[in-house]
């Protein structure tokens, strides 16, 4: 019997608009309702499920792709921060690189505001228009702090860094220096042009497995839903997981089951059918 349902949210939970719509949080009430859990696996900074539209259901969050793990509450029951040396390391290694430093309150960003949109002039307009949307719908994201410097960066517990690099020469360098650091970081961004960069073995798999586990639970109990880079390990991991028929060609394989798209809700409906038929209860379509 599946006991944890865990989600990645843009382009598998949420709708085509990257939102929460009445379909979804219906199926999060339900869900919660018959004792299990749902979870956010999701690369966004994650304080609150409230802020992005669940109001007042119980979801724990596993955020900032796997680095830091919330209760239902919103409080923090556990954190895999970066190395301080490994991160300083890596902002004195690219001076001119605007890095997005995610702490367990919010983000510490090196640049400018400027700076900070200038990483999303490489995407097509469509997905501009669309980041653009989700920035601003960024709920849950605690605060942002801009042109800080690397000791006001060091100051906090920084868990993940992202950061888009404009310039392709720059891009080449920081991939070959994330490659020679393979043994002590990742980059497991949901987007190619993206990085997502947290510490070595922190992923989103990881630790929906280590909240099961918190919460008493089998990896067999675990159902997962995915559809992008971020999502692989966690694809992997689990017996039970479903990409979306939007996602990603690796998304698909790593899964080994698809099912319908974001936009027909079609993972809120397949956790639906899940527990109805294993609990034989009528639920909420």
């Amino acid at each position: 019997m599946i006991k944890l349902f865990a989600s990645d949210l843009d382009g598998t939970l949420f709708n085509a608009f990257h939102n929460v719509d009445r379909t979804i949080l219906d199926a999060a009430r339900t869900i919660v309702a018959t004792g299990a859990h749902l979870v956010l696996a999701t690369g966004r900074t994650v304080i609150s499920a409230r802020d992005l539209g669940f109001e007042d259901v119980p979801i724990e969050a596993v955020g900032s792709n796997g680095s830091i793990i919330r209760d239902g509450a919103g409080e923090i029951i556990k954190t895999f921060p970066l190395d301080p040396a490994e991160l300083e390391d890596l902002m004195r290694s690219f001076p001119h690189v605007c890095f997005d430093c995610v702490a367990p309150e919010g983000s510490y960003i090196t640049g400018t505001r400027e700076d900070h949109e200038a990483g999303f002039r490489r995407d097509g307009l469509v997905r501009r228009i669309v980041m653009r949307g989700m920035r601003q719908r960024r709920g849950g994201g605690g605060e942002r702090r801009f042109s800080q410097s690397m000791g006001e960066v060091l100051a906090h517990e920084i868990c993940k860094v992202n950061c888009r690099v404009s310039d392709d020469g720059l891009e080449r360098e920081l991939k070959a220096y994330l490659a020679e650091h393979s043994d002590t970081l990742v980059n497991a961004p949901f987007n190619p042009v993206m990085f997502e960069i947290t510490q070595v073995g922190v992923n989103k798999g990881a630790s929906v497995a280590w909240l099961a586990e918190h919460l008493g639970y089998a990896e067999s109990e675990v159902a997962v839903y995915g559809d992008g880079g971020n999502d692989l390990m966690m694809l992997e991991r689990f017996e039970h997981a479903y990409a979306t028929a939007n996602g990603s060609d690796e998304a698909k394989h790593a899964a080994g089951a698809v099912i319908g798209p974001c936009y027909l809700h079609a993972v809120p409906r397949h956790m639906l059918r899940t527990l109805r038929r294993e609990r034989g209860r009528v639920v909420i379509e």
